[in-house]
């Protein structure tokens, strides 16, 4: 009977954190898939698609927020909080911006290259803007990052910018996201409000190679699901970590970019010359050393009494 009891007790939390991880998981999947899905919005050019992306993403976020009635927040943010939600607005637009060039230009091994550091970007900003202590593993990943960037700076003959675009955008993004005082749905929808106008201004008047209505019915509902395709893994991503330790989405991240560096190598075939495989070994090897101690210290935090 005793055994009964237990299992009858935890079952409940199994279940949600089963869940938890089920939804953060799928998140991450379909980020990592991106790479099959803007080439099917060719012969958009990446602008144009990072317009409409916006356009429709505010469409859809708008919907939800009126039937969850979640407009009170945008009137009690303040003066600075508008300031930050236009710096984040300015900057998750880059990243996404960047990251289509990227896949429509057959840069997908440089864009999962990016996605790889932004934790470790996460890390250094940490401790340069929020005072945050550093581990000497964490400090140790950081140093082996550098290095893997210098030798992959001299295996492309330039600086791998699509790379450091995406990891230091999203990761100033990160940063100021905790400065915000809205969730995560109202958050983005206030992104979304900041930057729309601007997309607007370019399909409208500036547009005018737009292909929206100018390719056939197939182009317009693709274009169209830029909106939908962008929410679903976010609100899967908002469901997870809700339900799962921060932790775990911070292992299940590397998902998306283990995805996108596949396809670039197996299914689209860019090249992988023996000196990029290097760099990328470093990379792995820092997140290996950086996951490693997160695991540690959790333990150990876990581990310590509650004074």
């Amino acid at each position: 009977m005793p055994p009964l009891t237990t299992s009858a007790t935890t079952s409940p939390e199994v279940h949600t954190q089963g869940r938890g991880l089920t939804y953060g998981a799928l998140a991450y999947v379909l980020w990592g898939l991106f790479p099959a899905y803007w080439p099917l919005l060719v012969p958009a050019q990446p602008v144009e698609v990072l317009a409409h992306r916006i356009v429709w993403s505010f469409v859809t976020l708008a919907i939800v927020v009126m039937i969850l009635r979640r407009w009170r927040p945008f009137l009690e943010l303040s003066g600075k909080g508008w300031l930050i939600v236009t710096a984040a607005a300015v900057l998750i637009t880059v990243n996404w911006g960047t990251y289509i060039y990227a896949v429509n230009s057959h840069h997908v091994v440089e864009a999962a290259l990016g996605y790889f550091i932004t934790p470790l970007v996460s890390v250094a900003l940490g401790m340069i803007f929020l005072k945050e202590r550093v581990r000497l593993p964490q400090t140790v990943a950081i140093a082996v990052v550098i290095v893997a960037v210098i030798v992959l700076t001299v295996d492309y003959g330039r600086l791998p910018i699509i790379s450091l675009i995406l990891a230091c955008s999203f990761g100033v993004y990160g940063l100021l996201k905790k400065k915000v005082p809205l969730d995560a749905i109202t958050s983005l929808t206030a992104e979304s409000v900041v930057i729309v106008p601007f997309a607007l201004v370019y399909l409208l008047v500036l547009g005018s190679a737009n292909t929206f209505t100018t390719e056939g019915t197939g182009h317009t509902l693709l274009i169209l699901s830029t909106g939908i395709v962008t929410a679903i893994p976010l609100v899967l991503f908002g469901a997870g970590a809700q339900r799962i330790p921060l932790i775990t989405m911070g292992m299940l991240q590397y998902l998306a970019p283990v995805l996108q560096f596949a396809w670039g190598v197996f299914v689209v075939h860019e090249p992988m010359p023996a000196s990029r495989w290097i760099g990328f070994a470093l990379v792995w090897l820092a997140l290996a050393i950086f996951t490693f101690d997160a695991l540690k210290n959790r333990r150990k935090q876990a581990l310590a009494p509650v004074s």
